[in-house]
């Protein structure tokens, strides 16, 4: 069965990076574009950044341009959110997520604060 299961969340200084991790199983993980979203307190899931699955194009939030960066190691099963110059309001908690036909599949997600 397909799992996601992210990792690297965790406190940070405004300003300050972070590295998200999201290890992927039950699928052929090179396949698929990966995403990920994020969910702050009292608002709805909205969408971060993409990874396509081959060339490894990539779209992101224009709240979050120019600071993260997703990437992907196919042969690791994983995808990754560079995150840098983070801001109070980058805090939520993130999920990446594949779609595989009409089925959406989300982790269980990793909680990022930034605060001083």
């Amino acid at each position: 069965q397909v799992q996601l299961v992210e990792s690297g969340g965790g406190l940070v200084q405004p300003g300050g990076s972070l590295r998200l991790s999201c290890a992927a199983s039950g699928f052929t993980f090179s396949s698929y574009p990966m995403s990920w979203y994020r969910q702050a307190p009292g608002k709805e899931r909205e969408f971060v950044a993409t990874i396509s699955n081959a060339i490894g194009s990539t779209n992101y939030a224009d709240s979050v341009k120019g600071r993260f960066t997703i990437s992907r190691d196919n042969a690791k099963n994983t995808v990754y959110l560079q995150m840098n110059s983070l801001k109070p309001e980058d805090t939520a908690v993130y999920y990446c997520k594949v779609q595989r036909g009409a089925r959406s599949y989300w982790g269980q997600g990793t909680q990022v604060t930034v605060s001083s």
